[in-house]
C-alpha cells in the first residue's frame, strides 16, 4: 500500500521539480499559463468528468453533503486559530479548505480501493470544485456580487456538466475524448506552473506551511467522523470520504491565489509543505480504513 501511495504522489513532486528546474534557466509567463489553465483546461476537465457519467450523482447525495460540510467546516473551525494567529484568512483559509481531490485524491482512491470507488472519487471532486469556485473566489473577493461567479469558466462548466450528467444524454465518444485530453493538460500544467514558482518562495514561511500540513488534514477528518458513524453509506463511498477529508491543499489554490494576487508565494508554500506532509498522513489514513471494520469497502 504505501507503494501505491508513494507511485501516486512522487510524480506531482517529480513535474513540480521539471517546472522549478525550466524556471531555474528560462523566465516564463506563470500569469498567462494560469489564465489559459482556468480559462480552457481546468473547465474542460470538470465538464468532461461529469458529461461522461461516471458519476450517478443521484446515488450519492448523502456523500456529496457529507463533503460540502468537510470543505465548509474546515474553514469554520480553522478561523478561530487564523485569527488568534493574525494570519490572513484569505491566504490561510482556502488552501485548508479546499483539497486535491483531483490529481490525488482520486488517483489514490482509485489504487486503495479498486475501479469501484472512481464514482464516489468523482462525486467529491465535483463538490470542491464547485465549491472552489463560488465560496473559495468570493472568499478572495467578498465584494463582487455573486451573479458575477456565473461568468467563470468553470462554474459555467460545471453547470452545463451537471445538466447533462442529469438529464442522461451522452456526447458521442469523439467528442468526449477530446475534451478529455484537452481537460487532462490542466493538471501537470498546474504542477509545473507550481514549480516554477516555488523558486521564489520565501522559506522564512515554513512555519506556516507545517501549521497547514497539520490543520488541514486534522481539520476534515475531525468533521468527517460524525458522518462516517451516523450516515448509512456503502463501505466504499465511507473510505472515500475519510480519504477525501485527510487530503492536502489543492494545486489549484496556488493559481487562484496568483491570479488574485493574494500572497501566492506563503500559499504555494502551504501546498508544498501540505503535500509533503501527506506522505505521512494518507497512509496512516488508509491503514484506519483497512483496520475498521466501519469503513471496510
Amino acid at each position: 500500500m504505501l507503494t501505491q501511495i508513494l507511485a501516486t504522489m512522487l510524480p506531482v513532486f517529480l513535474i513540480a521539480s521539471c517546472g522549478a528546474l525550466y524556471g531555474r534557466f528560462r523566465s516564463p509567463d506563470i500569469q498567462g499559463l494560469n489564465t489559459l489553465n482556468m480559462e480552457l483546461f481546468v473547465p474542460l476537465l470538470v465538464f468532461g468528468v461529469l458529461a461522461d457519467q461516471q458519476a450517478p450523482l443521484q446515488d450519492y447525495a448523502w456523500l456529496a453533503l457529507a463533503g460540502v460540510a468537510i470543505v465548509l467546516g474546515s474553514g469554520l473551525i480553522l478561523w478561530p486559530l487564523a485569527r488568534l494567529l493574525k494570519l490572513d484568512v484569505k491566504t490561510f483559509l482556502p488552501p485548508m479548505m479546499f483539497n486535491n481531490s483531483g490529481n490525488m485524491g482520486i488517483p489514490v482512491i482509485v489504487f486503495a480501493f479498486g475501479e469501484a470507488a472512481l464514482p464516489a472519487a468523482v462525486v467529491l471532486f465535483i463538490v470542491e470544485m464547485l465549491l472552489h469556485f463560488t465560496v473559495g473566489l468570493h472568499m478572495l473577493n467578498p465584494h463582487a456580487p455573486l451573479r458575477h461567479l456565473l461568468r467563470i469558466p468553470v462554474v459555467l462548466a460545471s453547470l452545463a456538466g451537471l445538466t447533462l450528467n442529469l438529464s442522461g444524454l451522452a456526447l458521442p465518444d469523439w467528442l468526449l475524448e477530446s475534451i478529455n485530453m484537452l481537460g487532462g493538460v490542466c493538471i501537470p500544467l498546474m504542477l509545473f506552473t507550481l514549480g516554477v514558482r516555488m523558486l521564489d518562495v520565501d522559506f522564512s514561511d515554513w512555519k506556516l506551511g507545517l501549521l497547514g500540513a497539520i490543520a488541514c488534514p486534522a481539520s476534515g477528518l475531525l468533521l468527517a467522523w460524525p458522518f462516517v458513524v451516523a450516515l448509512d453509506l456503502p463501505g466504499l463511498q465511507l473510505a472515500a470520504l475519510w480519504v477525501f477529508a485527510a487530503l492536502p491543499p489543492a494545486v489549484l489554490n496556488y493559481m487562484v491565489a496568483e491570479q488574485y494576487r493574494q500572497e501566492p508565494h506563503r500559499v504555494a508554500s502551504l501546498v508544498l509543505i501540505g503535500n509533503l506532509g501527506s506522505l505521512a498522513v494518507l497512509p496512516v489514513t488508509l491503514g484506519l480504513v483497512f483496520a475498521s471494520p466501519l469503513l471496510q469497502p
